[in-house]
């Protein structure tokens, strides 16, 4: 079997190469950098001399690409696509019905959204970690200081200059404050996500005054979808992350591992950015708590952070995705918090309870090693295709 793999920036690409090496299935690598396209005939014509050199059985992206999947429909080859960003409109384009494709979906809710309208090539698949090679990292001894800690985060603050919410500056008082008042209302709320219904026609038209937007020339998405998920759910996910950080950083010791820092938070120890391959899994494996709070646009989904801190070794601690239920036991394999208090109380507990927490980690590490590696997930795949 050999397929032909995109060659776009991908935080687990490197650990899906090896899976589909280790399952005896070769591959080329192919790039152009039209590959964000709706339509560009250089990325057609590269295409098309690429998939002349060989016989692949499939084409493989991380992420779904409707130029990708035009051609493979115009080639007759099996495209498969495995989504690990959300939102991504460009699952919204007309081409997702091409029978070409095979389209697997991290976020139970957004696969269940597609099926139910009556699309029938799309999957869930939640996402997985290279547990070998993750639990196989040595730690050198001149960065341990830097990764060892009480309580840890990585990820962004959503918080940069000019984000999309804050460049509303021309919408009404009336609107903000019923911006601000379903925003508030979403960030307390999990397993129920009610943002776009909630955007109202005369809400969307002032937004669309202070910042127009056009469904692409193949899309299918609605402004709702657009303003809800790329401007409030960054804006929700913001306020509450710097909420929950600054509420455990006054607390407890927190090493927060992000590009942009942020003075809301005088407590916390920001160590910048680490490297996804060769120092954020050492940052799991030695941070006692490690601490997940999702984007809130991935609806029910279990986020890539989940599954690299518990294929790393580490102890997650995480707000409530009702993804995680499918495979994994609270407080035998993970914990959830449920509110800010409970933020706080577990924390403290996890801390002082080492034996505990050292067997949630235990449990869960053999059960990644079982199900949840990138070979398990090929394996899926190849029997549904």
């Amino acid at each position: 079997m050999k397929l032909l793999f995109l060659d776009s920036p991908a935080f687990a690409k490197q650990d899906m190469l090896d899976a589909f090496t280790e399952c005896n299935i070769e591959y080329d690598l192919f790039f152009h950098e039209a590959y964000h396209d709706r339509k560009n005939a250089d990325f057609d014509q590269a295409f098309d001399i690429a998939v002349e050199k060989a016989s692949y059985d499939f084409v493989f992206s991380f992420n779904y690409f409707p130029i990708i999947s035009n051609n493979c429909q115009k080639h007759g080859i099996k495209y498969v696509s495995y989504v690990y960003d959300s939102p991504l409109v460009a699952l919204y384009s007309c081409s997702l019905i091409n029978p070409c494709n095979y389209v697997f979906l991290f976020d139970k809710a957004t696969y269940l959204n597609f099926h139910n309208a009556g699309i029938k090539n799309v999957y869930y698949l939640p996402l997985a970690a290279n547990v070998k090679r993750l639990q196989a990292m040595v730690c050198p001894e001149d960065i341990r200081p830097k990764i060892e800690a009480d309580v840890s985060f990585v990820g962004s603050l959503y918080n940069e200059d000019h984000n999309f919410y804050d460049r509303l500056d021309k919408i009404s008082d009336f609107t903000r404050g019923y911006l601000d008042s379903i925003m508030a209302a979403q960030q307390k709320v999990y397993g129920s996500f009610f943002l776009e219904e909630l955007l109202t026609p005369p809400i969307l038209e002032d937004i669309q005054n202070c910042i127009p937007y056009q469904p692409m020339s193949d899309g299918t998405e609605s402004t709702a979808y657009v303003y809800a998920n790329y401007f409030l759910c960054r804006k929700i996910t913001s306020n509450e992350r710097l909420s929950l950080l600054k509420l455990a950083s006054d607390t407890f010791p927190v090493k927060l591992y992000t590009h942009q820092p942020s003075n809301r938070l005088p407590h916390a120890q920001f160590m910048g950015p680490v490297d996804y391959y060769s120092t954020m899994p050492l940052v799991f494996q030695y941070s006692h708590i490690n601490l997940n709070i999702t984007l809130k646009s991935i609806q029910t989904g279990i986020p890539l952070r989940c599954m690299d801190i518990l294929g790393s070794g580490g102890f997650l601690l995480t707000n409530f995705q009702s993804d995680l239920l499918d495979f994994f036991v609270p407080d035998e394999d993970f914990v959830f918090y449920e509110n800010e208090t409970d933020f706080i109380n577990k924390i403290r507990y996890y801390l002082t309870h080492e034996k505990e927490r050292q067997q949630i980690i235990a449990n869960c590490t053999e059960k990644m090693l079982e199900n949840h590696t990138f070979v398990h997930r090929i394996h899926t795949i190849l029997n549904i295709l």
